[in-house]
């Protein structure tokens, strides 16, 4: 449930028990009147839609709350909230029959403004979380957006804005998800900002994770002058790809006819990291770098495992599952169509009998076959082959978001910085790889699009976060210093506090770089490694 909640990204509204004061009302905090009124401001509107209407409602400050959202974790309180304003407007694109919810959470007081806007991504089918990053953001001085794109605030369940009353896809919907809502966004936030504090934006920033990560990277490729700064993590990038892959494993469930455990899976992982942890030469129980990982899977039949209290001999036909889930899909001829999980990523999402994940499973349902009905765990090699290159045919250009020509984002100054768990159970990492290796090939090699765009791979880490290796400590911070101060992160600090409560400390490398052990001082240390290239 907690890996849940990482993909969603706290995706609550703010309590009701903040009991804010009606729009236009002067707020107070620490004690003082607010400089500004928390007012609805005039706002004009993106091309090609129309505003219709503005709200504004003024938040006290303090210690803020959210509710309970059973069966997700409740988000934690974030303290020391300095007073602040939401200005929800409302957007139309004429001939699309859609209402767009922009909320910008601005600080009341303009002391407690940095200059910085920072627009918040998504999760899942959830265009923006309108509850904790918009508040976490206010609380670091940023005026902070997001918007529900007109498909309202539920990252699961699809089924109330991707068909139309005809049973085909709500092509207008569809394309705020993937692409126009961003960018009216974008316009909507800065414009609030300047007119709400009588100054411009100084420095715009993208701030989002899995969905979020994808709208980052389209930004930058089809709206490079947005935002100065992009933060894309773990990104779903390769839409039209991504959600039909990651059904591979039921494919191959149902093909060869095996059901394993989550239980007999696991030991497969297990094996892969006993034989690969030490490549990087140390012992932590994490692959560096699974792609230096040959272990063949095969390796495990007839080894017997204890699971749910029974011993199991593993099969051949379930080592052989395995072997084709890492691989990732390929068509009936042999050929490659996508990536798998890494070796080490859990396979409680991507690769459970009977529970396809629930992205894919919807993508397919609603989006490529328009059939609410469909069965994705019955599927052969050569239905999904078929489904698979119908979902690119019909989609990458509406969502694909895989365009490599990144050279107006370059020209326009725009720095990406982005990175990626090698334990992502959800995204498979090699998406992204392929992705930032085709911007090298487009824009000359890794040297000239480190000017602009940086990937760090993150041993151990998962799909946005948690995992047993270090996590990211301020990437966030990383990108600004970046765009204000050209301090390009040659490495992404990160730590953790490991079982024992011992604290571990690594600088993630810049891809292709990879962090080696240099076999003196405490391994534990992150300056007792260096990068070196894989």
């Amino acid at each position: 449930m907690k890996r849940l909640i990482l993909l969603m990204a706290a995706v609550v509204p703010l309590s009701a028990a903040l009991a804010p004061p009606a729009a236009g009302a002067v707020t107070y905090h620490s004690g003082t009147v607010a400089a500004t009124v928390c007012s609805a401001v005039p706002v004009s509107a993106p091309p090609g839609a129309k505003v219709e209407s503005v709200a504004a409602v003024a938040h006290a400050g303090g210690t803020v709350t959210f509710p309970d959202a059973p069966p997700l974790p409740t988000p934690a309180p974030i303290t020391d909230v300095p007073a602040w304003c939401d200005v929800t407007v409302t957007l139309t694109h004429p001939g699309a029959n859609d209402h767009v919810n922009v909320k910008v959470s601005l600080p009341q007081d303009p002391k407690k403004w940095t200059g910085r806007f920072q627009a918040t991504g998504g999760s899942a089918y959830l265009a923006g979380d309108f509850g904790a990053p918009l508040v976490a953001a206010v609380k670091n001085g940023y005026v902070a957006a997001a918007t529900d794109a007109g498909i309202g605030q539920n990252p699961i369940d699809v089924s109330g804005w991707a068909l139309t009353s005809a049973g085909q896809v709500n092509t207008p919907l569809l394309k705020n998800f993937a692409s126009r809502s961003l960018h009216d966004m974008a316009i909507v936030g800065k414009d609030v900002a300047k007119k709400f504090y009588g100054n411009p934006v100084r420095h715009s920033y993208w701030n989002g994770c899995s969905t979020g990560g994808r709208q980052g990277y389209l930004e930058a490729q089809d709206y490079p002058t947005d935002f100065d700064g992009i933060l894309a993590k773990a990104p779903a990038i390769n839409w039209d790809r991504f959600a039909v892959a990651t059904l591979w494993s039921q494919v191959v469930f149902h093909e060869e006819k095996v059901q394993p455990t989550q239980c007999e899976l696991e030991q497969f992982n297990t094996a892969a990291i006993k034989a690969c942890d030490t490549l990087d030469g140390v012992k932590d129980g994490i692959i560096d770098n699974p792609r230096d990982c040959h272990w063949d899977a095969r390796r495990l039949i007839g080894t017997k495992v204890v699971c749910d209290g029974k011993e199991i001999t593993i099969s051949a036909a379930t080592a052989d599952a395995v072997r084709k889930i890492w691989a990732g899909p390929i068509s009936p001829t042999g050929k490659k169509l996508w990536y798998g999980p890494n070796k080490g990523a859990g396979f409680g999402w991507l690769a459970q009998v009977g529970a396809p994940f629930f992205v894919a499973n919807s993508w397919v349902k609603y989006f490529v076959t328009q059939n609410p009905s469909f069965d994705t765990t019955t599927l052969t090699y050569q239905q999904f082959a078929q489904i698979f290159r119908r979902s690119q045919q019909q989609y990458n250009d509406i969502i694909g978001t895989d365009d490599p020509n990144l050279s107006a984002f370059a020209r326009a100054g725009g720095k990406l910085l982005s990175w990626h768990g090698q334990t992502d159970q959800l995204v498979p990492t090699q998406g992204t790889v392929d992705y930032r290796e085709r911007v090298n090939r487009v824009l000359g090699g890794d040297k000239r699009v480190d000017d602009f765009y940086r990937l760090f791979l993150l041993p151990g880490v998962n799909h946005c976060g948690d995992g047993i290796g270090p996590q990211p400590t301020d990437d966030l911070g990383a990108l600004v210093n970046w765009v204000e101060k050209g301090e390009a992160p040659a490495t992404l600090a990160a730590s953790i506090t490991d079982a024992n409560g011992k604290t571990v400390t690594r600088n993630i490398c810049r891809y292709p770089q990879v962090a080696r052990y240099t076999g003196h001082g405490d391994p534990a240390v992150a300056a007792n490694y260096r990068c070196v290239t894989a």
